[in-house]
């Protein structure tokens, strides 16, 4: 029955913890646009790189 008095404080103590983390998450914009970020990865918008004749080392 003591162990009682031991784990309430320990659950208390993880659910305010839980709840700031939250709050921070919710604060520093975590949870703003959630469409966009599931679709970026579905897209490559990434565009070749242009061979230029002075990054190959060749400047003569």
């Amino acid at each position: 029955m003591s162990i009682i008095y031991v784990l309430i404080p320990i659950a208390i103590l993880l659910v305010c913890l839980a709840l700031a983390m939250f709050f921070w998450a919710v604060k520093s914009g975590q949870f703003e646009d959630l469409e966009r970020k599931g679709s970026d990865i579905l897209f490559d918008d990434d565009k070749p790189e242009q061979q230029d004749s002075k990054k190959d080392g060749d400047e003569r």
